[in-house]
């Protein structure tokens, strides 16, 4: 395998090349009944029983509503040089549709004008996941209209942020919010529909998705950077065999099961204005009406494929041109998500998803949960936090040495945040959130990323 046994040779990390951190506006932001807000999916999903560990919810996080100001300081010590923010839509419209709500709107006029100051680029994502109640109530995502309600809500955000922003992502990880949340019910809003409903729902975040982009295109007063963030669902292939990388590259570039864990199913609508035809075969009794005038609308001109990678898994090539998994060596490391490690995929998902879709690649997440806490010198120590990055960021590196095109890399969290279903159980940040008292601490792994930073990725190959 070309990857991780030796330093790069040649920093493969240019200077237009973007490193950032990301975070999400439920998961953090808090003040979810502050300022006239409305209520999203998640605020509802978290009063059930039963459904967030430890009866967790959103309703403080993190306060960055109240500390957006300070939290920017810290990034800015990180030496970060973009951040990819979510923007609550309930936030901004609190019924979803029609009043705009000012003070909404004025805290991420603020946000961005803060984020400039400190010469960090703003990443706007415009759905990660707490879509309004009301709309819900009105049918959500099953809902046809909920494309118009995406695209008149992207106006509003547009037409105030635009003369600032130029990176723009309309929705965020759909096989998850449709899949986890629609399907599987195990994220807000919480449903178990029919293969049929579910498909029919993504069918409308796809159209919603379109709807954004024209919009995005049309009013926007700075050059429009857009693209994706789609969860990348990654096959290793087991050997650097000609035959082990096609099985993988099948693998990751088909549909296989009745579920949202693909990658083709949720990419090619948009992107080549078609269903992939083995989805279509798989699907065949269960599709909703799929016009051409559907697809022309989903299938607008993207600037990156952005994609979340955490994992991936394994395969090798059958003698009949097949597939089989193989299984993770007993004991094979793992993050406190229980999901195993694999530098690879930074590698094989980034290039499998190039080949297909033309696109420049920015990995819009990527990170681990880890078990950290405020040792007694008062520091976070996470030396395996800093091992799983330069290992990801070295494959990542070796994907684009390869010659695959790369926009940029976004760190996965910022700070500790709440973990939608695991609630406050799981850190993934690089800053520490003391969530009784709300203290701040960077951990060594903020402190070896502003080290990659500054050194534009050249410490990788130490």
């Amino acid at each position: 395998m070309p990857l991780l046994e030796s330093p790069m040779d040649t920093n493969p990390f240019k200077p237009d090349f973007t490193w950032g951190a990301a975070a999400a506006s439920y998961q953090i932001e808090g003040a979810a009944h502050a300022d006239d807000k409305g209520l999203s999916v998640w605020d509802i999903f978290c009063q059930q029983p039963g459904k967030v560990a430890g009866g967790d919810n959103g309703v403080v996080a993190c306060d960055h509503y109240h500390r957006s100001i300070d939290d920017v300081q810290l990034m800015s010590e990180i030496g970060l040089q973009a951040y990819r923010l979510s923007i609550s839509w309930p936030r901004v419209l609190p019924a979803g549709v029609g009043t705009v709500n000012q003070e909404g709107l004025d805290f991420y006029d603020r946000l961005v004008d803060c984020l400039l100051s400190h010469n960090i680029q703003p990443w706007v994502t415009l759905f990660h996941w707490d879509y309004p109640y009301d709309l819900y109530c009105r049918g959500g995502w099953l809902n046809r209209d909920s494309a118009d309600w995406f695209a008149d809500y992207t106006q509003v955000i547009v037409d105030k942020l635009s003369d600032r922003v130029q990176h723009w992502i309309p929705q965020n990880e759909p096989q998850c919010f449709i899949g986890l949340g629609h399907q599987q019910g195990e994220h807000a809003p919480g449903l178990k529909l029919s293969l049929r409903e579910m498909l029919l729902a993504a069918h409308h975040s796809f159209l919603a998705h379109g709807k954004s982009v024209q919009v995005i295109r049309d009013r926007a007063q700075l050059p429009p950077t857009i693209g994706t963030a789609l969860v990348g669902i990654v096959a290793i292939p087991a050997t650097d065999s000609p035959a082990d990388i096609e099985a993988a590259r099948k693998a990751t570039l088909s549909v296989k099961a009745k579920n949202c864990w693909n990658n083709t199913w949720f990419a090619d609508p948009i992107l080549r204005g078609e269903y992939p035809a083995d989805g279509l075969q798989l699907f065949r009794e269960h599709l909703p009406e799929i016009s051409a005038e559907d697809l022309k609308t989903m299938h607008q001109p993207l600037d990156f494929y952005g994609l979340n990678i955490y994992q991936g898994y394994t395969v090798t090539a059958k003698p009949n041109g097949g597939y089989t998994f193989v299984s993770p060596a007993v004991g094979a490391p793992r993050t406190t998500m229980d999901w195993p490690i694999t530098p690879e995929a930074l590698y094989w998902g980034p290039k499998f998803i190039h080949e297909r879709y033309q696109l420049p690649i920015a990995i819009t997440e990527n990170g681990m949960a880890n078990s950290d806490w405020v040792h007694h010198d008062g520091q976070v120590h996470d030396p395996q936090r800093i091992d799983f990055l330069k290992g990801y960021l070295g494959a990542f590196g070796d994907a684009i040495a390869s010659g695959i095109p790369a926009k940029g890399y976004f760190l996965w969290s910022i700070m500790d945040n709440f973990e939608w279903a695991y609630g406050y159980q799981k850190r993934f940040g690089i800053i520490h959130v003391d969530y009784g008292t709300q203290q701040r601490t960077l951990k060594d792994s903020a402190h070896w990323y502003k080290q990659v930073i500054a050194s534009q990725g050249e410490v990788l190959r130490r």
